[in-house]
């Protein structure tokens, strides 16, 4: 019977009841106080758990070597030498593990410079190559020559986000009725002319209506935008966009987002910049908001899409396609991204994973889109097109049709989707969909130019955006 720990017959034998092991009294006690569990299996044990072995007293010979003193000396100084040796192979091992751990090191340093050296190139040859891809132009530079790259993965909290609106948007759409305060087919067809500002920004490039219904961002073929007071006919706050011109705007909550022709993405909060994003290598052009309000996407003729935390300020990640885009717009439930592209395309992407699910095949440049809120139908119009197609997502096929006279510039489906305006160098228009018959109607006509067309709160105005800059409001004269 020997002991556990010293490995010699113990004096005072005690056994352990969880295991069974034997052990010197002493030893053992002394390694229960100062480590509270059992050396052999490491569980917890305390001195309770010990079981005195009641032995009859041993006499343990003396070894030859200790029976005198010539022996004994010759003994310790063999213990010494084995001692010596063993300190002596302890500092070369450690001196080894030393020098292999220098090399690991020195390797790992070496590794993370040349993964950061190879990034550096890698991105450098992505904006060369957009910028050369930009340079070119035009459909016949920009199909199928696109380099493909792997986009950076959603972080999970943003990808939970996606998830969460999804489902809550997705369960109550359906049921949703339309508010009471709504503008209705009868009230639209009397609109008329209610007010005209100056002209504001030449060119007319932006116009987003606050969902506040007294402002909204304007903006032209120059470098300013501003936030304009639909209730005070002037200009609150002037938005500087920098260099090149504003192809793009939009509200997020609060903050106004403007794209500009030099590839750059500015958040303004009052009139102060809160944020700017720079990784398109050619034009942003456009802009759309997610329905959290918190994530941004913008697409270029760069042939990619970038998506942006408004929150944190951070670009979350950017995704090359093979053409370059011109126009976007997320779905309405916010799992998906609808980008109209040169080759005639509007391509559906899935949000979370940057895979194209889906293409709509328009035969022309694609100029403008927007999605219904109903969730299934996304109307696009062509560039120089007179006709705006409707398509269902559920079919993945163009159901409707609808001719304008006019070329089209812009169009705009109200909050119940009912009401789609659009906007041509033609005048104004605003097609109504019946659920109840199931047809198409024009419930408004108004022969004023527009190069861009939003709804005002509750639809009970609509407002329109010349090539002059001259922003109209449309509505139901009020009698006093």
């Amino acid at each position: 019977m020997l002991c556990a720990i010293s490995g010699t017959p113990p004096e005072v034998p005690v056994v352990s009841r969880k295991t069974g092991n034997v052990y010197e009294k002493r030893l053992i006690e002394a390694y229960i106080n100062e480590n509270g569990t059992e050396p052999i299996t490491g569980e917890a044990l305390s001195a309770e758990d010990l079981l005195e072995i009641r032995t009859q007293p041993t006499v343990i010979p003396r070894p030859p070597q200790v029976t005198s003193i010539p022996a004994m000396l010759s003994m310790f100084q063999n213990e010494w030498d084995s001692m010596a040796l063993q300190v002596y192979k302890l500092q070369q091992d450690l001196k080894q593990a030393r020098q292999e751990l220098s090399v690991a090191l020195y390797q790992h340093d070496a590794a993370v410079r040349v993964i950061a050296q190879v990034a550096s190139e890698r991105d450098e040859a992505r904006t060369a190559l957009a910028k050369v891809s930009v340079n070119r132009g035009g459909p016949t530079g920009t199909n199928g020559d696109a380099m493909q790259v792997d986009s950076t993965p959603l972080p999970a909290p943003i990808m939970e986000k996606i998830d969460n609106e999804q489902q809550r948007l997705s369960k109550t759409r359906r049921k949703r009725p339309v508010p009471e305060e709504w503008a209705t087919a009868e009230s639209i067809s009397t609109y008329a002319p209610l007010s005209s500002s100056e002209p504001l920004y030449p060119g007319g490039t932006v116009l987003a209506v606050h969902e506040s219904g007294d402002l909204a961002l304007v903006a032209g073929r120059d470098a300013t935008a501003g936030v304009f007071s639909l209730s005070q006919n002037r200009v609150l706050q002037p938005l500087k966009g920098g260099q090149g011109s504003i192809t793009s705007g939009l509200w997020a909550q609060d903050k106004a987002v403007i794209a500009t022709s030099t590839g750059v993405v500015k958040v303004f909060e009052a009139e102060k910049e809160v944020s700017s994003f720079s990784v398109h290598g050619g034009p942003v052009n456009a802009v759309a908001l997610h329905a959290s309000s918190t994530i941004l996407a913008s697409v270029g003729a760069d042939k990619t899409y970038a998506l942006y935390d408004l929150e944190s300020s951070q670009l979350l990640t950017q995704v090359q396609t093979d053409s370059a885009l011109t126009c976007a717009q997320f779905h309405p439930d916010g799992h998906l991204l609808a980008a109209g592209a040169v080759d005639g395309q509007i391509k559906i992407f899935d949000v979370k994973s940057g895979t194209q699910a889906a293409t709509f095949d328009l035969g022309a440049p694609v100029k403008c889109l927007f999605f219904s809120e109903n969730g299934t139908w996304l109307a696009g119009v062509t560039e120089g097109s007179s006709s705006i197609s409707v398509w269902d997502l559920r079919k993945a096929a163009e159901i409707k049709s609808i001719e304008t006279g006019s070329p089209v510039n812009s169009i705009s489906w109200d909050y119940t989707g009912q009401f789609l305006a659009s906007a041509g160098s033609g005048g104004i228009s605003v097609e109504q969909y019946s659920k109840a018959s199931k047809e198409w109607s024009e419930v408004f006509k108004s022969g004023t130019p527009a190069t861009r067309i939003a709804w005002g709160k509750d639809a009970q105005q609509l407002f329109s955006l010349n090539e002059q800059g001259v922003l109209t409001s449309f509505g139901t004269f009020k009698q006093e």
